[in-house]
């Protein structure tokens, strides 16, 4: 790949499934980035973490840190945010009123919470119930913008882990992200993706990072990094897995209407998959213009391929029998 890949928006998220802020360096480590997704809203009604594509009102609202997170801010230590709702609205989560305003405002019964100290998992897991409802035919169609007649989406990229942790927890242990620390993302995928060719709007797919690439030899040039080591300023990061895209890039938000041909984009030029996941190797600093040094890993030897493969074919057999099963149930 001919030319510089540099770094050109970081967004950071307060509150899971809301709009968040685009700033110009952003600290990152194990967890992901520093302050990122530190509240998120719960959905007493079931008993779950809640994210916008079942509650998709959600992302009608942005919210902001009110003074920028300290170096102790993390998981049993969430800094104030302020929540500004479509109306211009502002509530605050030290308002003792914030639970009641976002139930109306979701028309459901939720309240506002802080990601729990690393040593309470209660808030994440999911019980036996949950987690068949989660993965219901009817509910991933839902979650997926699919009708009856599509197949269910293909999750064979996905490690037996990272299977496992979405079997068990509505978010992983110690972060409200969906599965990943890192989401990164390059614009020429949103211009590849888009029908004109101009690019949709980044705030619809929800990056950590957002990167340009001066000379792309692809349409999605981030998906050849799946297995590569990263260096992005001072940081390094390992890309885990391609992003599958739910329903969620389609519903509005502020400034964006409801876009239902997007599913359709995705499904027939990039399988339902847009961007990459990745974990963080190496804590450090990103700033914007930073460059990505991606380091791809070396061509496996024939007993390391051959692992490889057997290692794919048990997935690929997990999540056949999660398809006739669980995904069967209506």
């Amino acid at each position: 790949m001919a030319g510089r890949t540099t770094v050109s928006q970081l967004w950071r998220f307060p509150v899971k499934s809301m709009g968040g802020d685009q700033v110009t360096r952003l600290r990152v480590d194990r967890r992901g980035a520093h302050a990122d997704r530190l509240w998120a809203v719960r959905d007493l009604e079931n008993d779950i973490t809640a994210s916008a594509r079942r509650i998709p009102a959600l992302l009608g609202a942005v919210a902001r840190y009110t003074a920028e997170p300290g170096p102790d801010a993390g998981p049993g230590n969430a800094p104030e945010v302020v929540i500004t709702l479509p109306g211009g609205e502002d509530i605050s989560s030290s308002d003792p009123t914030v639970h009641q305003r976002l139930s109306e405002f979701v028309d459901r019964d939720v309240r506002l919470m802080p990601l729990p100290p690393l040593s309470d998992t209660t808030a994440h897991r999911l019980s036996v119930r949950q987690s068949k409802a989660n993965f219901a035919a009817a509910e991933v169609r839902r979650d997926f913008g699919l009708d009856d007649s599509e197949a269910l989406p293909d999750t064979s990229v996905f490690t037996t882990k990272q299977i496992l942790t979405l079997a068990r927890f509505s978010t992983p242990p110690g972060t409200f992200v969906d599965l990943s620390a890192m989401h990164l993302m390059s614009t020429t995928s949103l211009a590849s993706l888009s029908p004109d060719g101009a690019g949709y709007d980044v705030r619809r797919f929800r990056p950590t990072v957002l990167v340009a690439v001066a000379e792309p030899d692809d349409d999605y040039p981030e998906t050849a990094w799946v297995g590569a080591t990263v260096q992005i300023g001072t940081a390094t990061v390992s890309v885990t897995v391609p992003t599958i895209r739910c329903v969620v890039p389609t519903r509005p938000q502020p400034g964006l209407e409801t876009d239902r041909a997007l599913t359709r984009q995705l499904a027939e030029r990039t399988n339902r998959f847009l961007g990459v996941y990745a974990d963080v190797t190496a804590a450090g600093l990103l700033q914007v213009g930073d460059e990505l040094r991606v380091r791809r890993p070396q061509p496996p030897g024939a007993l390391r391929a051959a692992a490889s493969a057997a290692g794919k074919a048990a997935v690929r057999r997990a999540q056949w029998v999660l398809e006739k099963t669980v995904l069967r149930q209506s």
